[in-house]
Order: structure tokens, then sequence, then C-alpha cells
């Protein structure tokens, strides 16, 4: 089982020249404004105020590093325990679809953007976070195919459908009909926040491909 160990903030940037090349597997976590990224981060971590939200959806154009501890603890075939620990560096993404901005200040964030995702080597999973009350924007189909679209053999992408406390059956049923392999995530469902953690990490250690 995966457990947390600590987490900190390291850095916020606006521009690719004030980001450090920080040598350990990064994880990128994307999703539209107001889609719940800081808590999902937030949970992931088991902190309350990790990464905070912007009291104006969209208004925070910064790429914000953290650094996450993990222990893996590893029961072997005769019954001892064994840990490793190590770290990642966790990268929240700006938010996307609400900022009212200048066309020219939202050309100088979007190229800013395209330029990190595509050259940032140090990313080894990207994390598209859905609204699971409204999974089939457009936004997010282009969201998907643009990732999909340099994904280098190294990095993979998972979608998290967030908000699904908020669902009935009905509306589940309708989500896994759009992706059948829709993996719904609460911020209040224990077992869920787990099984992500456990997900993402592997993931972007290589153990696992989605």
């Amino acid at each position: 089982m995966i457990k947390i160990c600590g987490a900190e903030f390291l850095i916020s940037a606006s521009e690719i020249s004030q980001i450090n090349d920080f040598a350990k597997s990064e994880i990128a976590f994307l999703g539209r404004s107001n889609v719940g990224k800081s808590s999902f981060i937030n949970a992931i971590v088991n902190q309350k105020n990790l990464a905070k939200s912007s009291a104006i959806p969209g208004k925070t154009q910064l790429i914000n590093f953290f650094e996450v501890n993990f222990k893996d603890e590893i029961l072997s075939k005769n019954g001892e325990n064994s840990a490793q620990n190590f770290s990642l560096i966790f990268v929240d993404l700006p938010g996307f679809g609400y900022a009212k901005v200048s066309k020219k200040m939202h050309f100088i964030w979007q190229k800013n953007l395209d330029e990190f995702i595509k050259n940032r080597t140090g990313i080894k999973l990207f994390v598209h976070l859905i609204d699971s009350r409204q999974f089939d924007l457009e936004i997010d189909e282009n969201a998907d195919s643009y990732i999909r679209s340099f994904l280098r053999p190294d990095q993979a992408l998972i979608k998290f459908y967030t908000k699904s406390d908020k669902l009935n059956q009905k509306e589940k049923a309708a989500v896994l009909k759009h992706d059948p392999s829709a993996k719904f995530m609460s911020i209040k469902n224990e077992k869920q926040i787990l099984n992500a953690r456990e997900m993402i990490v592997k993931t972007a250690l290589g153990g696992e491909s989605c």
C-alpha cells in the first residue's frame, strides 16, 4: 500500500524560464476551471490546503509545483514487511475554460503552457480531471485529443471523473456509456481516494499503463 509521508509547495511559475528540472518523475494535473482540481490534489496527498483554488475560476494562470513524499509498504511471501521511500513532483496546471482576459494575454498563456507541456521531459503522467456531471463537453474532448497528439511512449494519460458523489446510478451509467473505462472520484469517498493514489503513483513510475 502506498502511503503519504508529506508534501510541500515548491514554486509557482508563469514562464518556462522560471522552472527548474527537479530530476524526479512529474505528474501533471489538468482540467477545466472549477472541476475540483485543487480538492483532488489535496485529497491525494492527504492535506487540506496544499493546493489552493482561486476565488475566481480561471483567474490563476500559474504552473504550481509540489514535492510529494511516499512510502510503499510491501508484504513479502514470508510475511515480512519492507518499505520503499520515494518522492514525485505534482504539477498543477492552470484551469482552462473560464478565464476572461484579452486575446493577447490568452495567447501568451497558451503559448507558455503548450511549450511547457510538450517539452517537459520529466512529466510521466497526465491526469485529466472531468466533471462527471458534464462529462461530454467539447472542451474536454479537445484537451484529451491534444494530450494524446504528442504523448510519448514513456508517458501515460488517466482520466478521472470528479464529483461522482453527486450522481445517481442512472447518471453514472450515462458516463460509463460515454467512456466505458471511466474512473469515478469523489473526495468524500476514502476508497476512491486510495485507489486513485495507487493508480496515479504506479502509473507514473511505469508500473501500470492506462
